[in-house]
């Protein structure tokens, strides 16, 4: 694990290969195919109890716990997709914007804005720097399909201005995160990435759960803020009465 920590302290960002089973995908994709969302992809997953079991899943929490500590929690989730119809890409950027409960008027946070009902704000870049994304891939994720591309060492210089990621482009050479079904992207909010539109669209779910180590200022609190309940270390996701559930 500590060669983990390590290339996510210098690269910021990891592959894990192998992480949920067959059986798992397929819990997972048929619990999401019945929730509300958007063409693309869906937001506030956290509310949905099979995603907000997952979070606690001990294979995720032994990623997550190294890098965040034991205090880490689950602090939002979405759900990215590709299809024919919603072939979107995405311009190089870094993840900068967090969700809280209400706005207020708090110095080193903003700008604000409200994403599907829950208001979101920029935070000061020693928020980002303590959170770390696990992408669960649900679909094969190949160099046709619109795959994450990030530049390492990116996520240590803090916010990056869009006059200086051109600079950034010609100087780091980019890394396409090939991910198969069941596998795992994890990533630094700070990381540059970006997405392009797939060559060949088909489906490609990837569940976005943003952990977090710390609080916020004064005034301010997570809007999924409450600890969830730790699973055991032997307890796995399994699908149970049309669900996903921790069992021994």
């Amino acid at each position: 694990m500590s060669s983990l920590t390590d290339q996510l302290a210098e690269s910021g960002f990891a592959i894990i290969p192998e992480l949920l089973t067959e059986s798992e995908v397929k819990v997972l994709k048929s619990a999401l195919a019945s929730a509300p969302g958007n063409r693309g992809g869906q937001r506030n997953l956290l509310d949905l109890p099979v995603v907000a079991a997952l979070a606690t899943d001990a294979r995720i929490r032994a990623l997550v716990e190294p890098v965040l500590g034991v205090q880490a929690l689950p602090v939002r989730t979405l759900l990215f997709d590709k299809t024919p119809d919603a072939n979107w890409k995405v311009a190089w950027h870094q993840d900068l914007t967090i969700a809280v409960r209400e706005q207020r008027d708090v110095e080193g946070y903003g700008p604000w804005s409200t994403k599907a009902g829950v208001v979101h704000v920029q935070p000061p870049p020693t928020i980002l720097e303590g959170m770390l994304a696990v992408r669960l891939h649900l679909d094969d994720c190949g160099v046709r399909n619109g795959p994450v591309r990030v530049l390492p060492g990116s996520h240590r210089a803090g916010k990056i201005s869009g006059v200086e990621i051109p600079q950034w482009r010609d100087r780091v050479a980019e890394v396409v995160c090939i991910v198969p079904r069941g596998g795992v992207l994890l990533m630094r909010p700070l990381l540059l990435h970006a997405s392009s539109s797939a060559t060949s669209p088909a489906h490609r779910r990837v569940i976005h759960i943003e952990f977090a180590s710390g609080g916020l200022a004064a005034g301010l609190a997570w809007h999924w803020a409450s600890p969830v309940s730790r699973v055991l270390p032997n307890k796995r996701l399994h699908a149970a009465g049309g669900g996903i559930q921790g069992s021994r």
